[in-house]
């Protein structure tokens, strides 16, 4: 099953929604992101926020169409995005794709990337394909293991960023920059902007955690 989130963020940030209308199995909106799904002739499934980012008549028509609304008090421990996502999480889907969660405040931006590094979260990144995905960027986080990167034509680069402290063994294969058992370290950008060579290559480290950034210009 693939979830879809639809946040709150700038539209001229989201990608394009053709891929997500055909494949996604469930919508999730978030707040006023719940409103924009149905600008755009989609109908989610399940709401989730405190939704006073919509007008009271926008509200009415959000719950003539919505099967189930989580509100919640403007006043609460977490963000609207990441209690929906944490339920997205409980429904054991195989993919989560997290729109409308770029652009506009740095902190919630910065907020929305952690919440794919959360503790709760890291041991799933094996069984469960999570990203957040803008107009120019598919952001993930992984584990330590070996990984097939495949070439996207729309999005040439790829960028490796320490999650912790150290990532140690990275070895890039199928790179116009490979390495051979290298360490990156918190604050380094020697694994920023590298690019396939062929149809597909293989990220491989031993130990640590990295973010994984697709991004075109």
């Amino acid at each position: 099953m693939i979830i879809s989130i639809m946040a709150g963020g700038p539209e001229c940030f989201w990608p394009d929604l053709t891929w997500y209308k055909e494949k996604t199995d469930l919508w999730v909106g978030v707040d006023r992101g719940v409103w924009s799904l149905l600008e755009k002739g989609i109908e989610p499934k399940y709401g989730f926020g405190d939704f006073d980012s919509v007008s009271e008549d926008e509200y009415e028509k959000i719950e003539q169409v919505l099967e189930e609304i989580n509100l919640y008090s403007s006043e609460k421990d977490e963000t609207d995005l990441e209690i929906a996502f944490n339920w997205a999480m409980g429904q054991k889907p195989s993919e989560i794709h997290i729109l409308g969660a770029t652009g506009g405040r740095m902190d919630h931006f910065l907020g929305n990337i952690q919440l794919l590094q959360k503790e709760s979260v890291l041991p799933h990144h094996g069984d469960m394909d999570i990203y957040i995905v803008d107009r120019q960027n598919i952001i993930t986080v992984k584990t330590a293991g070996s990984y097939k990167v495949t070439a996207l034509k729309d999005k040439k680069y790829l960028s490796l960023l320490p999650v912790n402290a150290e990532v140690t063994g990275i070895t890039l294969s199928g790179f116009k920059y490979p390495l051979d058992d290298a360490s990156l370290e918190m604050g380094s950008t020697l694994c920023i902007s590298n690019e396939l060579i062929s149809e597909s290559g293989n990220v491989s480290f031993e130990k640590g955690i990295l973010m994984v950034i697709r991004s075109s210009d």
